[in-house]
């Protein structure tokens, strides 16, 4: 039985010219002492239950979960280093400056990867073919296509520094990975751990950064898991839950609180910052879809009501732009069948009414923006 107050988190072992530090396994009976780890379990399923009854009640909850797997996206590549905003990650490629489209495809193969994992879900369990899959699409065509897409590491790898020598951590060496990972996969789906399904990927999350399984992606595909796991569980019917805006407003933290594990055992401050984000990952999502049902109102009373006969044409748009909130004129002649000409003149009419702004100051290839309701992913 492993207690959590009191894990012993593994050894370094002595390589030619390193010591690589190797995780003791997670797959057993699991108990924990500390009253205050049981409070906050208990608030985090409270939050949780209570953002998942919320996206029920949310009408066409999916036009919205795009914006939500995007953010994910942006802010989970931005922890590594990206610099792609959740503007630029939903344009075109042809609107994408050269100089950093390796970002924009990096941030759009992660939307790729975590839709197409949660899709795989319902033939198969979260598992290393799942997240081999994602981290395949991860690093097609980006600065990764070199590292093994889509396998194991098959050398050795480390974080920090400029070589094992000078590494801030170095990970299990590559023999060990799939063993490793076989445990932590049975660790998932063991229903007799006596954790509870928060606490489970949290460990989870810890034992996948500790094994750094890939040459590359490891903290994309670590957090990817968390969502998949929830997914899964059933915890959340609908992806509405992300935990990277939460490590990267955090950051310090997130990386000092897995260190420390390592170096101190200290596993309890861990799952216990990983259920504080849990609790105001929930509360700050429910406000955001408070203020997006808020935002559709105040768009369809008291603003596209004006239009006259446009009215059901504009309300045709104004959905659309909940799910993609960047558009030009063929975008929208597309999707209400009007002309180019009618669709500029629809686009004026939402510029006026303050729920698109123009952002190229083009007199061609305009792009037009839904600005308030990348605000309210933004805060």
């Amino acid at each position: 039985m492993i207690t959590i107050d009191q894990y012993k988190a593994g050894n370094y072992i002595k390589q030619l010219d390193f010591k690589a530090f190797q995780p003791n396994k997670i797959n057993d009976l699991w108990t924990w002492n500390d009253h205050e780890l049981t409070t906050l379990i208990e608030k985090s399923a409270i939050a949780i239950g209570q953002l998942d009854a919320f996206s029920h009640q949310v009408p066409n909850i999916d036009h919205f979960i795009r914006m939500y797997v995007t953010k994910e996206a942006t802010v989970s590549s931005k922890i590594e280093g990206t610099q792609t905003n959740m503007e630029e990650a939903l344009l075109k490629e042809t609107y994408i400056n050269p100089e950093r489209r390796n970002d924009w495809l990096e941030v759009n193969n992660y939307i790729q990867a975590l839709n197409l994992s949660i899709e795989a879900l319902d033939k198969l369990p979260l598992s290393s073919r799942i997240l081999k899959q994602a981290h395949k699409i991860l690093l097609q065509g980006a600065r990764g296509e070199h590292k093994l897409p889509g396998e194991y590491r098959r050398s050795q790898n480390w974080i920090g520094g400029s070589t094992l020598l000078s590494a801030v951590f170095i990970p299990p060496v590559a023999d060990e990975v799939e063993r490793l990972m076989g445990d932590l996969e049975n660790f998932i789906h063991n229903d007799d751990t006596g954790l509870t399904n928060l606490l489970k990927i949290a460990v989870a999350h810890y034992q996948f950064e500790t094994i750094h399984p890939f040459l590359d992606g490891n903290g994309r595909i670590g957090r990817l898991m968390i969502t998949l796991y929830l997914v899964e569980k059933g915890i959340i019917k609908k992806p509405v839950l992300y935990l990277s805006d939460f490590f990267e407003k955090n950051r310090s933290n997130y990386y000092e609180y897995l260190t420390l594990v390592r170096t101190k055992n200290n596993l309890l401050q861990w799952v216990k910052f990983f259920l504080i984000g849990i609790i105001e990952t929930c509360h700050n999502s429910s406000d955001s879809l408070k203020a997006i049902l808020d935002l559709k109102k105040d768009c369809e009373e008291k603003r596209i009501y004006t239009l006259g006969k446009k009215v059901n044409t504009a309300k045709v748009l104004l959905d659309y732009l909940f799910n993609q909130p960047i558009v030009d004129a063929e975008n929208v002649a597309e999707i209400t069948q009007l002309s180019l000409v009618s669709s500029y003149k629809l686009l004026e009419d939402f510029v006026r009414l303050k729920i698109l702004e123009e952002t190229t100051g083009a007199k061609r290839n305009k792009l037009f923006a839904f600005r308030e309701y990348f605000t309210i992913f933004s805060r």
